[in-house]
């Protein structure tokens, strides 16, 4: 690798995530294209053949040019997807599926790319029940778990284990009187169970009675955990009511992280853990394409610095 290969940033135009890794790699002097999959093919456009030694080709956006078979690095952020809205419904259906698994397909295939992360691996990560059973089988405690379309199932299911919290299986943006928001987690009783649970799946699990959160981000080799106090029952409702310290995980903990990853083959994750009273680390999810920026601002920790390590492929 060199200076000329460029990294290649995925992601929408309002991410400060991205911003500061991109500026941390321009300081640095590696070169940079940064493409949002919403761009294709109004200003972004590429031409891919398929040859021996993989794919090879170019990808273009309006100030830059990649050449396919010399990435680096793919750093696979949260773009903002694929979109015609000039075309009829059929039409723009038939346009969407032939960008996704055309242009998705080449981005998916970069002869010799390190992905941080995959996007297959991310869509197979993101299933919350997957992420579960990885967990179990990596090491990590996970409290007892429900997944059911079951009314006596989940009334069962929070008399033996309550307290029990509801969530989401997946966090999709609601807009209300056009204000976003999504759906909390929240405590649920056996009592407020009815026959509307049966329209779709729903998670209940076992609420543990938490002394404090850790988030653990992992990019590449590099570890930064902190722990994260609140009387909050989830944290990322109200950012202004955290205090944060740098803390050293255990090293079973440690072990089961890169455990994890490799189940489903992530350099990068950011995990969410509840430490109980007894000092128990219990695992609740890993976002495969999680926020961590932020805390480089509340600690110091060197993050984005690492970040950039990982995609210029200083570290693995």
């Amino acid at each position: 690798m060199n200076r000329s290969d460029p990294v290649l940033v995925v992601t929408m135009k309002d991410d400060p995530t991205a911003d500061l890794v991109i500026r941390e790699l321009h300081d640095r002097g590696t070169r940079v294209v940064r493409l949002d999959s919403g761009d294709f093919p109004s200003t972004l456009s590429f031409a891919a053949y398929l040859t021996p030694d993989g794919i090879e080709g170019s990808l273009t956006t309006p100030t830059r040019t990649a050449n396919l078979a010399r990435v680096r690095s793919l750093f696979y952020r949260r773009p903002s997807g694929f979109a015609f809205p000039h075309l009829l419904e059929q039409d723009a259906r038939f346009a969407l599926t032939q960008a996704r698994y055309g242009l998705g397909g080449v981005i998916a295939s970069l002869p010799g790319c390190l992905y941080v992360n995959h996007p297959h691996r991310i869509g197979d990560s993101e299933f919350k029940p997957s992420g579960l059973a990885a967990a179990t089988t990596a090491g990590f405690r996970v409290p007892a778990t429900l997944i059911t379309s079951d009314p006596s199932a989940a009334r069962s299911f929070i008399k033996e284990h309550g307290p029990v919290l509801y969530k989401p299986l997946s966090t999709p943006l609601y807009r209300i009187n056009g204000v976003s928001c999504t759906v909390e987690v929240r405590d649920v009783t056996a009592e407020e169970i009815d026959d509307r649970v049966s329209g779709t799946a729903h998670l209940f699990q076992h609420r543990i009675d938490k002394a404090s959160d850790v988030r653990v981000t992992v990019i590449g080799d590099r570890v930064f955990a902190v722990r994260i106090d609140s009387d909050l029952l989830d944290w990322r409702t109200d950012y202004d009511r955290l205090t944060y310290s740098v803390v050293q995980p255990p090293r079973h903990i440690t072990a089961a992280l890169f455990r994890y990853l490799s189940l489903f083959g992530l350099v990068f994750g950011a995990f969410d853990f509840a430490i109980d009273q007894a000092g128990t680390w219990w695992f609740l999810e890993c976002n495969p394409s999680g926020q961590w920026a932020w805390l480089e601002h509340e600690t110091g920790l060197p993050m984005v610095a690492a970040m950039a390590d990982l995609l210029e492929r200083n570290s693995t």
